[in-house]
């Protein structure tokens, strides 16, 4: 008997984070919001406890102020 069973990818969606997370908080912080800028942004990732992982992305933005759309876009989630 021989296992056919792929070695990678065992678990599907393990090489991204949960977006959905980013979703609500992108969500929350947007509230009567039009624009945020990047530092309020990864203010509100930190505080809301994001995994490391979309701490980077958001860390990552250049500094400005962005729309819900623009900063979804950028950072993979799809919030709107």
């Amino acid at each position: 008997m021989t296992d056919d069973a792929p070695m990678t990818g065992d678990l599907p969606g393990t090489d991204q984070p949960d977006l959905r997370q980013l979703d609500e908080l992108l969500d929350e912080i947007y509230h009567g919001q039009e624009r945020l800028s990047q530092a309020d942004i990864y203010r509100s990732a930190v505080s809301a406890d994001l995994p490391a992982e979309l701490l980077t992305r958001v860390a990552a933005l250049p500094e400005g102020e962005y729309a819900v759309d623009e900063v979804a876009d950028l950072l993979g989630g799809s919030a709107g």
